[in-house]
């Protein structure tokens, strides 16, 4: 028996208890591995650097020996050299950027700071002790958690898993989701209609690209009318080629929502079906064995802020990964009415003023839940709880960040 929920947070605690099954690895080449989900902590096998490293040109000395005002110049040191002599009293070495500091030095007095001549440097301006020198561990020491599993592999994780030599990176399979819209008055992308009742699709092309920001890889299956056959052949071609059918449209109460007939008829048991938010009280989510069916409402700001706050945490626990979505604390830069009793998500501009994160309502319409230019120019949503009947300027309020899931 389905059950009725009473705020947003069953996106996450209900979809943490749901058996995803584990988390599907494997493994590829690290050139190949951007983009991936990290299916393992990637561990610091040794510090970093191993022996005291000059980190500039310049001249490896005992730091007592600057009041002697001119030394002995012993030889250069060049990066890459396994430097082992030792530097007595009066003496130094030449060496560069990365290279080993020679035994017995303990700073390193830039080219600037001096006068060579016929083997002897000339002291003109001294420096502080440990001058230019990297301590042994000052980037990561042996032990470290250097990137933490779950985390999206960008362009600097791949720096740092070079450096550390890893060819091959163990990642998570990214989950297969099938996006469908469901209505007859639905018109596809390239698709001509005389009919000025007519809309155009969009909800399936929103929630494919947000899918795949979030990691997932996403089957397009385009747009299906009102015809409880069609739309049970379009759910069982979905089911069978993913982990996630995501639909919109034919949830709602209407003699022409079939969907929410359709999911149980295909086997699967309805987690839950209603949640008392706005926008997005029609919502189904169902899972048999480790597929899910995700059915949100037809409205496109509906189907796109229930798919961030249901669709992406699945997405997100299939990955391993932390988090689904970036929650941020922001103090209202205006009063705030509720318009239902409802918990609401409200589109916002979220941005940094003086140190904190700030947000208004300039230039977002208040309307329908079909209103999706709302959520363009770095727009966040505001989360109003269900006992917020009004929030004044100032108040400290969550939003969630709309930025790369």
């Amino acid at each position: 028996m389905s059950k009725r929920f009473t705020a947003y947070e069953t996106s996450l605690n209900m979809l943490e208890l749901v058996d995803i099954g584990g988390i599907k690895t494997k493994r590829v080449p690290l050139g190949e591995s951007l983009g991936y989900t990290l299916a393992h902590d990637i561990v610091a096998p040794q510090n970093d650097p191993q022996f005291p490293t000059a980190s500039m040109d310049g001249y490896a000395i005992r730091f007592a020996d600057q009041k002697l005002g001119v030394l002995k110049v012993l030889g250069d040191n060049p990066a890459g050299n396994d430097e082992q002599r030792l530097v007595g009293e009066g003496e130094c070495i030449k060496t560069f950027t990365g290279s080993k500091m020679p035994e017995g030095t303990d700073t390193l007095i830039p080219i600037e700071n001096v006068t060579y001549e016929d083997g002897f440097i000339k002291i003109n301006e001294s420096v502080e002790q440990g001058f230019a020198v990297r301590p042994v561990g000052e980037g990561y020491k042996a032990g470290d958690v250097l990137i933490k599993k779950g985390v999206k592999i960008g362009f600097v994780e791949i720096g740092v898993m070079a450096a550390l030599g890893i060819v091959m990176v163990e990642v998570a399979v990214p989950p297969r989701v099938a996006v469908l819209a469901t209505g007859s008055e639905i018109v596809d992308l390239g698709e001509c209609s005389d009919n000025p009742a007519s809309i155009r699709s969009s909800n399936n092309y929103t929630i494919e690209a947000l899918c795949k920001s979030a990691g997932a890889e996403v089957l397009q299956m385009g747009t299906v009318k009102d015809d409880k056959a069609s739309i049970m052949t379009s759910f069982t071609n979905a089911i069978e080629s993913s982990d996630i059918v995501i639909s919109t449209g034919g949830v709602s109460v209407g003699d022409y929502d079939f969907v929410k007939d359709i999911v149980p008829a295909l086997g699967f048991e309805v987690l839950f079906q209603g949640v008392a938010i706005k926008p997005g009280r029609h919502i189904m989510v169902a899972q048999k064995g480790h597929k899910f069916i995700l059915a949100l409402p037809g409205f496109a700001y509906s189907s796109t802020v229930t798919a961030i706050l249901y669709a992406l945490p699945l997405i997100a626990r299939m990955l391993g990964k932390m988090r689904a979505y970036k929650i941020v604390e922001a103090r209202l830069a205006e009063n705030f009415k509720k318009r239902t009793p409802f918990s609401e998500f409200r589109a916002c501009n979220v941005y940094v003023e003086e140190g904190c994160y700030k947000c208004d309502f300039r230039g977002k319409k208040v309307g329908s839940s079909a209103i999706l230019v709302n959520m363009l120019g770095g727009a966040g949503l505001m989360i109003a709880g269900e006992e917020d009947a009004f929030l004044e300027a100032g108040t400290m309020v969550n939003v969630i960040v709309l930025e790369s899931f």
